[in-house]
């Protein structure tokens, strides 16, 4: 179906926040998302104040066969978070966060990206693996898993995810923990929004003080290859509480660079130590690892991934990082178009390692999490960029584990991507799928098919 006079103001009259479509004002920024590569529009953008509203515009979405949109942070690289001619839940008026010191806990609505998170756990000294770029939304992230420099010592977000209120496909209202709707909670922790939307989270907290040890360290393009070599030696030996990522990318000035990211989840005088081998390794151009803020460190690689670029993606998983992959990997960059993009390595280890595959949806609990970002500016022509992500996705797959991080799935990735990133949980996911939405009606996502009854 689709919309007309009739259903905006049938949908005007349940929903009790702001509506908006083509013929209000500040519909055009309302539909706009993270990535400009996609430019969609929705029927109606709709802001709910709370879990009733949600309700409402579920059903209607429902009742009127309309596609639904559910949008946290909107980072959605696939433009998930929007549709044509469909409804788009916007959480942005749903943004609140509250903190309970006494039992470390923090309850927060999914509108809320980590950066504001982060400051309303860190006023008092705790804190929780939050991603590593502040303006994501917690939503998307927490649902589809979440790695971050805590995940050593604190595990995936998923790992420290309490509960969470959430409004199934029918409109009911439910709460998911543990001891409640346990199957359900098992599915959301890590399987994105295939099963309900989450109108608020309850996480875990650890204690966190203002100040840790991270920061990054950049050496030449040149020096990459001996410097990856390097860092494969840092993940070997890195205690739980060292988190380190590996990055190629162009600097400011215009020149190819390669940099090692980290962070220690503890005592600054114990980080000083554990990174001493990080900051004397080789000739670097610039060393900013020491003690630093943690809400800076949250924020260290924010400056790479701005809003209003145009974004395509590829992702994998490694085992380990063999010469001849290290080979491959530097090579690539070499045909890099885009000074934006980047490659990425961020490994998966400690804590969040040792959680056994079944206990939560998430199922990669260990090795390397490979990231190609392909990102350019509005105007720059896409064809160059998209080719140079999927040239050098083809040139490592003979690497790959087998795994794939759901949140990076794009939207040319088909059943088989969203299956790869699920591995032996897919089948528990599909007969959930099964039993909380039937119909599917959430599947503007990295879609989890119900499996035949």
């Amino acid at each position: 179906m689709e919309f007309n006079e009739t259903s905006i103001k049938l949908l005007r009259r349940q929903f009790g926040g702001q509506v908006l479509t083509a013929s209000d004002d500040g519909y055009d920024v309302a539909r706009r998302v993270w990535n400009a590569m996609i430019d969609r529009r929705p029927g109606a953008v709709v802001r709910p104040r709370n879990a009733a509203d949600v309700a409402s515009a579920v059903s209607f979405a429902r009742e009127q066969g309309l596609p639904l949109s559910i949008r946290g942070g909107a980072h959605s690289v696939a433009g998930m978070s929007t549709c044509d001619g469909g409804i788009v839940i916007d959480f942005s008026s749903m943004r609140a966060i509250s903190v309970d010191v006494e039992k470390r806990t923090a309850r927060a609505e999914p509108g809320l990206r980590w950066a504001e998170f982060d400051k309303a756990t860190q006023a008092h000294g705790l804190a929780t693996t939050g991603g590593t770029v502040g303006d994501t939304g917690i939503a998307g992230l927490t649902l589809g898993g979440g790695f971050g420099w805590l995940e050593g010592t604190c595990g995936m977000t998923v790992d420290n995810l309490r509960s969470a209120e959430v409004v199934l496909a029918n409109g009911e209202l439910v709460r998911a923990s543990t001891d409640e709707n346990s199957d359900l909670f098992w599915a959301l922790r890590g399987g994105g929004g295939n099963f309900g939307v989450v109108t608020a989270f309850e996480y875990r907290l650890h204690t966190m003080g203002p100040t840790i040890v991270g920061g990054m360290i950049v050496h030449p393009y040149p020096a990459a290859r001996g410097v990856l070599r390097f860092y494969r030696t840092v993940l070997e030996t890195a205690p739980d509480p060292l988190t380190a990522a590996f990055a190629i990318l162009t600097g400011p000035d215009g020149n190819k660079a390669c940099a090692i990211a980290c962070a220690y989840a503890g005592p600054v005088e114990e980080g000083l130590k554990a990174v001493k081998a990080i900051k004397a390794f080789g000739s670097p151009v610039m060393d900013a690892i020491g003690p630093i803020p943690y809400v800076g460190q949250q924020s260290l690689l924010e400056e790479g991934m701005p809003p209003g670029l145009r974004n395509y993606w590829k992702a994998e998983f490694l085992d380990d990082l063999s010469d001849d992959f290290i080979e491959t990997w530097v090579d690539a960059y070499s045909g890099v178009v885009s000074p934006v993009s980047v490659l990425l390595l961020f490994p998966i280890h400690g804590a969040a390692a040792r959680v056994p595959v079944e206990t939560t949806a998430f199922p990669n609990r260990g090795g390397i999490h490979l990231g190609i970002y392909a990102l350019w500016k509005p105007g720059e022509a896409d064809d160059p960029n998209v080719a140079w992500a999927r040239d050098t996705w083809q040139r490592i797959r003979r690497f790959a584990a087998g795994g794939l991080y759901v949140n990076d799935i794009g939207g040319d990735d088909g059943r088989d991507r969203v299956q790869q990133a699920y591995g032996a949980n897919y089948v528990r996911l599909a007969q959930l799928k099964a039993k909380y939405d039937p119909r599917n009606l959430f599947r503007l996502n990295a879609n989890i098919e119900p499996a035949a009854v």
